[in-house]
């Protein structure tokens, strides 16, 4: 039986987010997923329908959320066990005044010091773990994502500023869903970057229940 995606995409436009939608549609297709691509928050809405979901997709960079979509959309993944997986301000960018989506999530977007266009290097943590297994270290030229991070996280790429060494990619636990980011994925080219793609294919399978 085919696992089931819900691929959710708006808020700010500079990120591309129906385009990147599409590319992970097509990524989580290849692998047999059935694929649900909505783009209202309203798809959050109905528990009894997210909590039979094995995977959600946000990319939804800013906005609001409310009450009604936010609740079920965090306990689908607290108690149902709905994985959740996404990249760049599409996921740790979402909606700024939810703190309980932050927590869920791992992390938060706070600056992107030179915009966009920044040249740096993504360094893998352990080439050897199923996530990163066979990628090398790449250089994007992209924004450069500066997060506040939740220490439970499990890091397995960092970029460097200065001496602090700054999470890339991360997997977490929320309650008993599994949780995956990326903060690469400004806009469609960056997530079409073959180790971005790659690292976000096994990301999503990885996260799915």
């Amino acid at each position: 039986m085919s696992k089931q995606a819900l691929i959710v995409w708006g808020g700010w436009d500079g990120h591309q987010p129906e385009e990147v939608a599409g590319i992970f549609a097509g990524v989580l297709r290849e692998e047999n997923f059935q694929v649900e691509v909505s783009d209202t928050l309203d798809s959050f809405r109905d528990a009894e329908r997210l909590a039979g979901i094995d995977l959600i997709v946000p990319v939804w960079t800013m906005g609001k959320i409310e009450k009604e979509q936010l609740e079920p959309l965090l306990a689908a993944v607290k108690e149902g066990g709905t994985g959740i997986a996404g990249c760049h301000g599409g996921m740790a960018d979402s909606f700024r005044n939810e703190v309980e989506y932050q927590y869920m999530v791992g992390g938060q977007w706070v600056a992107h010091p030179g915009n966009d266009g920044v040249t740096y290097t993504v360094r893998i943590k352990d080439n050897q773990e199923p996530l990163t297994q066979g990628i090398e270290d790449f250089i994007v030229v992209s924004e450069k994502y500066y997060m506040h991070v939740d220490p439970a996280i499990k890091v397995h790429a960092v970029t460097d500023f200065g001496d602090v060494e700054m999470p890339v990619v991360w997997t977490k636990t929320y309650g008993t869903g599994k949780v995956y980011y990326n903060s690469l994925g400004h806009q469609a080219n960056i997530v079409r970057m073959p180790q971005t793609l790659e690292l976000m294919r096994r990301g999503m399978l990885w996260a799915a229940r």
